[in-house]
C-alpha cells in the first residue's frame, strides 16, 4: 500500500532541494503534503508546543517541572545555567540538579495537595498556589489538584537546545542519502527525521538498555535488517541501519496503515499500536493518546508523535532558532565486497589511508577489528576514501602473496613427545602388599622399602605402612 497511496505525492513533494537545508517558509504544495501524510490533531498541539520549546528554547541547564499528561501546565523552569557560566564543576553540577529538582517537586506536591484540602474556593493564596491554581483554571474536576499530584503527573524535563542544534548540524551531512534511501523504498523522506528525536543524530549513541544508533535498534529488532554481532554491528551505520529503518518502517505502515501510527510504533512496538487501535476503536492518534491506558503506553510513547511534528517545526525554522548551522563535507566513498578477510592495517595500506580514516568511514566496524585484534571479516561491504582507485588490484596482489607465502613456507614435523620414565610414590594402605599395589596401578616395582622387614623369604608378608617407588611411563 506505502507504495501505491502516497509515492507519487511523495517523489513531487521532494523533487528539488533536499530538506536538510529548509527554507523558513516552505512551499504550500510541501506543506499540503506534511499535512496529509502527517496530520496535528487539535488535541495534540499543546504537546507540540512544548517539545518545540524542549528542542529550540531550553537549554540543557534548564529543567522544566510540569504536568505529564497536561503539558501546557508548566509549574516551574529551574535554571542552573547562571552556576555553570561561573565555572561550577560539572559533576557537581550535576549533583545539585538532581538535589534541587526533587525539593522542588516535593513543594508543587505538596502546593498541589494543600489546594485540593482548601476546596472550590480557596481564600488567601500564595502566589505559587495562585499560579498553580490558574493552570488548572480549565479543569472543572474537583480532585483536579489530588490527581495532578500522583507521582506519575509530576514530571521533569531538560531542555535540549544544545544537542538539538548539534544534531541538526550533524544530520545536514547525512540526509541526502537518507532521503534517496527512502524514496527508493517509497516512503516520506520526513521520516529520516526521526533520529532527531531518537538519538539527536548522536553517531555513537548507544542507551542503557542496549539500543545503539542513531535509529536506536535494539540488538534483535536489528538483527532482523542488519548483521549485528561482535565484529560488524551495522547499527552503529548512519547508512546501513537507515536501509534497515526503511524496511521496518515500511513493514509497519503496511500493517497499521496511517503515518501517526506507524511512527508511534517505532517507539512503542507495532503490537502494541495494534492493541490501542482495539482498544479504542479508532486509528486517529489524538483520541488513542487521550484515551488510550495500556500499561507500557507511558509517557514516551505518548508523546513520540507530537515530538516528531515538533522536531518537523524546528528544523524548518532552523536558521531562526539556530542561526547558520554549517554542515560538514559531504559523504563520499565507493565499496568493496571482501572476498576473505583481512587486517584493518593491511586493508589501510591497501586503500593509501591509515587505519583511523578507515575506521571512521566505517562505523560498523567493532573495537576488536579497529584494534587489529580480530580482521575485517569476509563478506563487509568496506567502505573506501573516494578516488582511492586501485584498491582492488593491490588488494588482490596482497592475497596472492599470502597464498605463495602459506605454501612456500617448509612444513614443520611436529616431533613426538619423548615417553620417559617417572617415578611416582604411593603409599601402601595396611593390610596390602607391595606386589598388589604394584600389579594394580600396572607397573613395574622398582623398589620398596618398608618400614618393617618380611619376617621370611619364601613368603611375602602383608605390609603394615610402606612407601613404594614404581616405574610407570608418562
Amino acid at each position: 500500500m506505502r507504495f501505491g497511496l502516497f509515492f507519487l505525492a511523495t517523489i513531487l513533494a521532494t523533487q528539488g532541494p533536499a530538506l536538510a537545508a529548509p527554507s523558513a517558509a516552505e512551499p504550500p504544495a510541501q506543506d499540503e503534503h506534511r499535512a496529509r501524510l502527517f496530520p496535528r490533531p487539535a488535541a495534540l498541539e499543546p504537546q507540540i508546543r512544548f517539545w518545540r520549546a524542549v528542542f529550540a528554547e531550553y537549554s540543557s541547564h534548564q529543567i522544566v517541572l510540569h504536568d505529564a499528561v497536561y503539558l501546557d501546565k508548566i509549574y516551574k523552569v529551574l535554571d542552573f545555567r547562571p552556576q555553570r557560566d561561573d565555572g561550577m564543576d560539572l559533576g557537581e553540577l550535576a549533583r545539585l540538579e538532581r538535589i534541587e529538582t526533587d525539593l522542588e517537586m516535593d513543594r508543587i506536591r505538596a502546593t498541589l495537595l494543600r489546594l485540593h484540602a482548601l476546596g472550590p474556593n480557596p481564600q488567601g493564596l500564595t502566589a505559587e498556589e495562585q499560579h498553580i491554581a490558574q493552570l488548572f483554571a480549565d479543569d472543572p474536576a474537583p480532585d483536579r489538584y489530588l490527581a495532578a499530584a500522583d507521582e506519575k503527573r509530576l514530571h521533569s524535563q531538560r531542555g535540549l537546545r544544545e544537542r538539538f542544534g548539534d544534531g541538526l548540524r550533524v544530520s545536514r551531512r547525512y540526509l541526502p542519502e537518507m532521503e534517496r534511501i527512502f524514496r527508493e523504498e517509497g516512503l516520506p523522506v520526513e521520516l529520516t527525521r526521526l533520529p532527531l528525536i531518537e538519538s539527536c543524530f548522536n553517531l555513537e549513541a548507544y542507551s542503557k538498555v542496549g539500543a545503539a544508533g542513531i535509529w536506536q535498534f535494539m540488538p534483535a529488532t536489528g538483527r532482523r535488517f542488519m548483521r549485528v554481532d561482535h565484529l560488524v554491528d551495522e547499527r552503529r551505520d548512519p547508512i546501513s541501519s537507515t536501509h534497515a529503518a526503511a524496511q521496518f518502517l515500511g513493514r509497519v505502515y503496511d500493517s497499521l496503515e496511517t503515518w501517526p501510527l506507524t511512527i508511534t510504533a517505532y517507539n512503542h512496538g507495532p503490537d502494541g499500536m495494534a492493541r490501542a487501535v482495539d482498544e479504542t476503536g479508532t486509528s486517529d492518534i489524538g483520541t488513542i493518546v487521550r484515551e488510550y491506558h495500556g500499561r507500557a503506553f507511558g509517557f514516551a510513547s505518548r508523546n513520540f508523535y507530537a515530538e516528531f511534528l515538533a522536531a518537523l517545526d524546528v528544523e524548518r525554522d532552523a536558521k531562526t532558532y539556530f542561526g547558520d548551522l554549517p554542515a560538514g563535507p559531504p559523504l563520499r566513498w565507493r565499496e568493496h565486497r571482501l572476498d576473505r578477510s583481512i587486517g584493518i592495517e593491511a586493508a589501510a595500506r591497501l586503500a593509501r589511508t591509515d587505519r583511523i580514516e578507515l575506521a571512521s568511514m566505517n562505523p560498523a566496524l567493532s573495537s576488536l577489528v579497529v584494534q587489529g585484534r580480530r580482521p575485517i571479516p569476509a563478506g563487509y561491504r568496506l567502505r573506501l576514501p573516494d578516488g582511492g582507485a586501485g584498491f582492488e588490484s593491490r588488494v588482490a596482489e596482497f592475497a596472492a602473496e599470502q597464498q605463495v607465502t602459506r605454501v612456500a613456507a617448509p612444513a614443520v614435523a611436529k616431533a613426538r613427545p619423548a615417553v620417559r620414565s617417572a617415578v611416582l610414590t604411593y603409599r601402601v594402605r595396611r593390610g596390602r602388599t607391595v606386589s598388589r599395589a604394584a600389579a594394580k596401578r600396572k607397573v613395574v616395582v622398582a623398589s620398596a622399602k618398608s618400614r618393617k622387614a618380611p619376617a621370611k623369604k619364601s613368603k611375602q608378608r602383608a605390609v603394615p605402612k610402606a612407601k613404594v617407588r614404581v616405574a610407570q611411563k608418562v
